[in-house]
Formats: C-alpha cells, structure tokens, sequence
C-alpha cells in the first residue's frame, strides 16, 4: 500500500512534520560542518546539508543559508572575513557535530560546546575541525538570495584542500568512503555508505 499527498495536504501538515517530510524526501545529502570567526576572534561552528557542487574551473561550492530574520553567525561571520571551511563528518564525531545544530549565543563557540579542536593553517583566518580527514578552505565569493522562501545560496571558492593519501586516486577521484565521510537524510538521520560500482564515463 502506497500514500499519495497533495501539494494542499503536504501544506496543511503540521510545520515540523512538514519539514521532516521534506528534508527527507529529497534523499541522501552532503553533511558538513561550516567553520567560521568573526573580527573579535570568536569562532563558530555549524552541521549543513546543503552543501553542492557548483563547477570545477574554478573550483566552487554553494551551500544554503536559512533566512537571516534571525541571528545567523555562520553568515555574518562569512560576510566579515570573506573565509570559512567545510569540513566533512565521520562516525566517531556525528553526535558533536548534530549538537552544533544547537541555538548557542554568540558568545559561545560551538567548539568549546562540543569539544571540538578549531585548527588554523594555510593562513587562513578560519578554523578547520581538526577531528576531520577532509578538510575545504573557502573563500566567499556570492551570495544570491532567493526571493521564494528568502533563503540565500552562499558560494566559495575552493583554496585548499586536505584528505588522507590513500584516499586519492590516480584519475583524481577522492573516495571520501574511504575517509569515512558519512551521509545524511531529514534533519537528524546520519548513514554510512557503502560503494556499489564506479562506472565509466557515459557516452551515446
């Protein structure tokens, strides 16, 4: 037995089973976490799942900011230092990074909060996590608002890069499987992978 909704039921469900609903339907997403500081030095760390590829030349990532309506420090932080990082998430760290999805003051760095280790290279002004093993430096370069539901897409330029060396192969695919990246679906579900095949590339 199936269920079928309409656009008016889907509309008419109470908001948070809604966004469940949503969040999850749309499958297996990217999760990350977005590392940032403000001109005072305060660092701040927050989990997305709505990182994207964007192109490869030059190298760009987008991700999804929620409205500004309210305080978003992972944006304000980006729009002052013009930096941040995105760094991926493995088993052994999954539940500090969901705690940084917390409503925290600014005050306080998630970093603290969760007990993960800010880690600053490559002079960048931002922190990398360095509990990661794939770690993105970015450098801001749009912000395009999208007037619909007055969400932003946020894109960087990708810096720099760090990942483990086996992880690399010589056509220049990263297996982030083998980093141990895991994935995740609706607002608090993490999954690991599992590869079933690399396939050639398609031609007609």
């Amino acid at each position: 037995m199936n269920t079928s909704l309409s656009n008016a039921q889907i509309m008419d469900m109470e908001q948070r089973k809604r966004a469940q609903l949503i969040n999850s339907i749309s499958g297996f997403r990217s999760v990350a976490l977005i590392g940032t500081i403000d001109t005072q030095g305060q660092t701040n760390l927050a989990i997305f799942s709505s990182i994207v590829h964007i192109g490869s030349n030059p190298p760009l990532l987008g991700f999804i900011m929620r409205p500004d309506s309210v305080e978003r420090h992972t944006l304000s932080n980006i729009m002052e230092m013009g930096h941040y990082t995105i760094n991926h998430i493995h088993q052994n760290m999954y539940e500090q990074a969901h705690q940084t999805s917390a409503r925290y003051p600014k005050t306080v760095s998630e970093f603290d909060a969760t007990q993960l280790t800010p880690l600053f290279k490559d002079g960048f002004v931002a922190p990398f996590v360095n509990e990661s093993h794939i770690q993105i430096g970015m450098e801001f370069k749009e912000r395009i608002p999208i007037s619909i539901n007055h969400t932003s897409m946020i894109i960087g330029e990708i810096k720099w890069i760090h990942f483990p060396d086996h992880c690399l192969s010589e056509d220049g695919f990263l297996d982030i499987e083998k980093a141990g990246s895991i994935t995740s679906t609706g607002q608090e579900s993490y999954h690991t992978t599992q590869l079933l095949q690399r396939l050639e590339y398609a031609k007609p």
